[in-house]
């Protein structure tokens, strides 16, 4: 079963490299209109990797940067052709629900808990992310919320249900902004806070706060997968254009961009998950 998938997304894939040297010679500039996170763009990720794509194949690459709630529901809406995000069950749903097709794991990091450097509620001595957030509860430390339903949040509402605590008084703050603006709150209150790993990294020279709890345990994965929608639903989509990204971020050459995407100090922000990763 898995070969004859893969020989499927062989063939999906060289149909879709053949449409876009169509959409090339038919047209100046396609645009390809993505829902992404925020997490990922405020990485700066998109901008090592969609200007190669652009100029191979003269598209343009629309990213619409938001949370992954509110970028599965543009694709849902038909709004967009592509997302690209970080929620691994709501992104089976919506393939299982027909929204979405082709669904491909791109790459990953880890959650952390960043916090004040001098760590008042003694978060590093914590062992497990659930410890950590019962920590900051029964303390009542400040910790900012992004709140928007992204694939951020929807982790720190698992490991808030998984601690048996429903967060709520005045040291509990939901921005509904993005990683970056909400990562930028709570160091200008010195507050802890759930933020992926690679904007962390991204902001690490920006901010004073720092990683306080930053075990890779199974709980704080953080995969991206990305999704054409479903022509069938939206005839309108560029799914072929929408094929060919996907072909694009999980082939060697997008894979490699991914693997040597770092912050100023070298460290690497994601891991690359495509088969043919380098």
């Amino acid at each position: 079963m898995r070969d004859r998938l893969n020989r499927l997304l062989a063939v999906g894939v060289l149909v879709a490299f053949v449409g876009l040297g169509c959409f090339k010679a038919e047209e100046k500039v396609v645009r390809l209109r993505m829902s992404s996170t925020t997490s990922t763009d405020n990485t700066g990720l998109f901008e090592a990797l969609n200007p190669p794509f652009e100029k191979k194949y003269g598209v343009k690459v629309d990213v619409i940067a938001v949370g992954t709630g509110k970028a599965l529901r543009l694709a849902q809406n038909g709004d967009v052709d592509i997302t690209f995000v970080h929620a691994r069950e709501r992104e089976i749903k919506f393939v299982e629900e027909g929204f979405g097709v082709n669904r491909r794991e791109v790459m990953a990091n880890y959650f952390m808990i960043a916090g004040p450097v001098s760590d008042p509620v003694k978060v590093k001595e914590a062992k497990t992310a659930v410890e950590a957030f019962q920590r900051i509860a029964k303390a009542k430390a400040f910790f900012i919320s992004r709140g928007d339903d992204s694939g951020t949040h929807t982790k720190e509402k698992s490991i808030w249900q998984e601690a048996g605590i429903a967060p709520k008084g005045d040291w509990y703050l939901e921005t509904g902004q993005g990683m970056g603006a909400t990562l930028t709150i709570a160091d200008e209150k010195q507050a802890y806070t759930l933020i992926d790993r690679g904007t962390y990294l991204k902001y690490l020279d920006k901010i004073e706060i720092r990683g306080v709890f930053e075990k890779q345990s199974p709980a704080l994965y953080n995969p991206y997968g990305i999704i054409a929608v479903n022509p069938a639903r939206h005839p309108h989509s560029k799914y072929t254009l929408a094929l060919g990204y996907i072909a694009w971020v999980t082939s060697p050459e997008g894979q490699k961009i991914i693997a040597n995407f770092k912050d100023k100090t070298g460290k690497a922000l994601f891991t690359p998950l495509a088969v043919n990763k380098t």
